[in-house]
Order: structure tokens, then C-alpha cells, then sequence
């Protein structure tokens, strides 16, 4: 099988290996992985354990409130983080990101275990369990807008976005392995598990960074930041030149990363709600959610086949529009402890539909912007729109009325930043047939410039 690569693409701009865009995908996929094992279980913990650990127990929906808080103040750093390693990533290359926020989130998820709760430490604890929190978001905010800028600059032109999926499929990987981390822990007594047992996801954060970092050493530069890098293109100041010159695609990124509030929904309040509201078991909702990233790692993959073939926008948008659509009746089958219609409509909401969107957004985001300004453009724009799915959880939770149908004004605010984010991606260019040269360009891409694979 042989690619044949447009002869008015420069040297250099498409992959010059027939193995390092598969190694760069594997890099991406384990290093989201560990990034966002560490990043879920706190997800996890702030739902199930955090609120009873680490705040007053006087009032426990407030408390709730508190400690779905703390998982949305990450999001606060992130755009600061976003600023400062975009500006690395595009001024010294993608691998020096990609290290740095490997061990910081190693660091700052493994000091969370390490904490004094609020009955040890009095107000200190929720202090230091924010400060945790802060830094474990500075990490995540270039994590995956260099693991993706990597592996699009890896990948043969006409796969790009199946190869930059796996950069989302790492991630899900992650919250399948924070979710099992705590199956076990959740099956403890209530008194070792809030004694003891909680702090055991934590310091297994340890093993996983190991395993990321050893995977990611050897991984080489791409060759368009190093053909940039050759040209002196590269920019001095690239945020300043990413507002100059392609401040409307940072828009429409923040917009339409607000989808990822289905996400937050999903993973984190419909969890509390499902089991501290409803009184699910917990293990009948963890279980939930393990089945629901496994469909994601085989759909993700499959949706970005397809992102290939007709293009990013309509695959995105359907994923977009069907979240709208589907939670609604999710959350009604909550509210009445339906478990089979639960399974039914979480397995399809997330697993499948929202996978659409999420296995997606690596290549459709990473393509609006030019090179020299790619990792910037991304980890600014997707994490100023992804605080406010961080903030979700707190936002549901505040949203939340009494009685059976409480979950409506929650369902209503998740249907409308859906609305959103596809309106936001209506409004974009296509890019599945553009070369890796014309990226971010006003100039229309030549129809020469549309790789095949015979």
C-alpha cells in the first residue's frame, strides 16, 4: 500500500516515516491516558468521597456544591496554562510540552493522596486539595492540544483524523482505569474507604506516569514544527500572533468545546445525582460508566474513519445534536431508577453519539489553525470553552430542583450548550481534504492537494 502525497505540498510538511506516526498516536494515546486517569479519579472522588472528606458535613448539598467546585477550579488555570505551554510548544517544539505535563500531573495527583481531610486539618484541606487541583489543570491544559498537535503533524494527510483520535481514545482509556481504580475502593466498608482506602487511586497515579514517561522519551519532533523551525517561520510571540491573525477560529473552538459539558454531566453529576439523590449503588453506576468508555474506544476510532471519508463538520455536529437530544430522556430514567433504560440511554449518549463529537474535535480543532501557531490556537481556545464544562457538575448541581423532576433545568442547560457547539462548528471551514501546508490559510485549498491511498 502506498500514500500518494500532492507535489505541492513542501518537503517536510507530511509524515517522512512509515512508523512514527503510529509511534506518535501510541505516545498520545498512553500519555492521555495516564493524564486523564489522574485527572477522573479526582472526577470520581469529588462526586463519592470528597464532599464527606474534605467539607463540612453540616450541610451535604452544599458541600456537593464545594467539592464539584473544586473540580471545576482547574479550569480556572487552564487557559493560564493554555498561554504559557502553547507559547513553548510553538516556540520549542511539541515533545518538551508533552514531557512537562506528563510530571506535573504525576505530581499533583499523587500530593492529593497525600492530604489531611477537613477533620484533621480544619479549612487547610480544602485549601491544599484546591491548590492540587490548580496545578493538575496547568497540566491538562497542554496535554491534549500538544498530544494532538503531535500526531497531526505525524499522520499521512488523507488519515488525519483517525490517527489524532487516539489522543481521545487515551483519554477514555484514562477514565476507564480511574473508574476501576475505585470499583474496588467503593466496594470497601464505608469506614476504611473514607479512612484509607480513597487515598489508594492517588498514589497509583505513580505507576501510570512511569509508564507514559518511558513511552514518550524517544518520541521525535514533527516534521512540520521542524520545517517551520528551518524557515525561521516559527512565531516569537504566538499568541499575539494568533489573535492577529485567527482570532474568529479561536471563537469558534470555545464555542464548540463547550460540549464537553455532556462529559462533566455524564462522568460526574449524573453520578452523585444517581446515587446520593436517586440511591442507585454505586457500583451499578461505576459499572455504567466503565461500559460506556469501552464503546467510546471502539467508536472513536470508527467515527474518525468516517471524519476521513466525508469530512469533520457533519460527524461532529451529529454528535452534538444527538447529546442534545438523548439527555433528556437519560436523566429521566435516573429519576426513576430505571436500570435497564439507564444502561440503555447512557451506553448510546456516551459510549456512541457523544463519541462523535469527542473522537473528532483533536483533528477538526488542530486543523483550523496554521503550524507555527497550532498548539497555541488549540490549548487556548478548547480550555477557555472546556472551563465551563469543568464547571458543569457545580452549575447541575446548583441548577437542580426538588422533587422527582428536579434534573430538568440539568437537562435543559447540557441541550443548550450542545445547540452551541454545533452551531459554532456550522460556521467552519472543512478541512478533511486540506493539506497540512494550507492549514489555518485564508487561501482555499487546491483540489490538487487531496491525498489518497492506492
Amino acid at each position: 500500500m502506498t500514500t500518494r502525497i500532492d507535489p505541492s505540498t513542501p518537503a517536510g510538511l507530511e509524515p517522512s516515516g512509515v512508523h512514527e506516526p503510529k509511534k506518535a498516536a501510541l505516545a498520545s494515546w498512553i500519555g492521555s491516558a495516564v493524564e486523564y486517569y489522574d485527572f477522573f479519579i479526582y472526577g470520581t472522588a469529588a462526586a463519592l468521597i470528597f464532599p464527606k472528606l474534605f467539607f463540612s458535613a453540616e450541610n451535604p448539598q452544599a458541600a456537593a456544591i464545594a467539592s464539584f467546585a473544586t473540580f471545576g477550579v482547574a479550569y480556572i488555570t487552564r487557559p493560564l496554562g493554555a498561554v504559557v505551554l502553547g507559547h513553548i510548544g510553538d516556540r520549542f517544539g511539541r515533545k518538551k510540552v508533552l514531557t512537562f505535563t506528563l510530571l506535573l500531573m504525576g505530581f499533583s495527583t499523587f500530593m492529593i493522596g497525600c492530604l489531611p481531610t477537613y477533620g484533621q486539618a480544619g479549612i487547610l484541606a480544602p485549601i491544599l486539595l484546591v491548590i492540587a487541583r490548580l496545578l493538575q489543570g496547568i497540566s491538562a491544559a497542554g496535554e491534549q492540544a500538544g498530544a494532538s498537535s503531535m500526531t497531526l503533524e505525524h499522520a499521512p494527510p488523507h488519515r488525519r483524523a483517525f490517527f489524532t483520535s487516539f489522543t481521545l481514545s487515551g483519554t477514555q482509556a484514562g477514565l476507564i482505569l480511574a473508574t476501576l481504580a475505585f470499583l474496588p475502593v467503593s466496594a470497601m466498608p464505608e469506614e476504611q474507604m473514607l479512612a484509607w482506602g480513597w487515598r489508594i487511586p492517588f498514589f497509583l497515579s505513580l505507576i501510570v506516569v512511569a509508564v507514559g514517561f518511558w513511552v514518550r522519551r524517544t518520541l521525535p519532533e514533527t516534521p512540520a514544527f521542524e520545517e517551520e523551525k528551518d524557515r525561521h517561520h516559527e512565531a516569537s510571540a504566538p499568541v499575539l500572533a494568533l489573535f492577529r491573525t485567527q482570532w474568529p477560529d479561536v471563537l469558534r473552538v470555545i464555542f464548540a468545546a463547550i460540549v464537553s459539558v455532556v462529559s462533566t454531566i455524564f462522568a460526574v453529576y449524573t453520578l452523585s445525582y444517581a446515587v446520593n439523590v436517586v440511591k442507585i449503588p454505586r457500583p451499578t453506576m461505576l459499572t455504567l460508566l466503565i461500559l460506556a468508555n469501552v464503546i467510546a474506544l471502539a467508536a472513536i476510532p470508527l467515527w474518525a474513519m468516517l471524519a476521513d471519508r466525508i469530512g469533520r463538520r457533519p460527524v461532529f455536529i451529529f454528535g452534538a445534536v444527538g447529546c442534545a437530544v438523548l439527555i433528556y430522556p437519560y436523566l429521566w430514567a435516573i429519576s426513576r431508577a430505571d436500570i435497564t433504560l439507564i444502561y440503555v440511554l447512557g451506553l448510546l449518549l456516551s459510549g456512541v453519539v457523544y463519541s462523535a463529537a469527542n473522537g473528532i474535535w483533536p483533528c477538526l480543532y488542530a486543523e483550523m489553525f496554521e503550524t507555527r501557531i497550532r498548539l497555541s490556537g488549540m490549548a487556548i481556545s478548547t480550555q477557555i470553552g472546556f472551563a465551563i464544562g469543568g464547571f458543569a457538575p457545580s452549575i447541575a448541581a446548583a441548577l437542580q430542583g426538588q422533587g422527582q423532576d428536579g434534573w430538568v433545568p440539568v437537562a435543559i442547560f447540557v441541550m443548550i450548550t450542545c445547540a452551541i457547539a454545533a452551531v459554532s462548528i456550522v460556521t467552519a471551514r472543512e478541512t478533511y481534504r486540506t493539506p497540512m501546508h494550507a492549514l489555518g490559510k485564508r487561501v482555499s485549498a487546491p483540489a490538487a492537494g487531496r491525498a489518497r491511498t492506492a
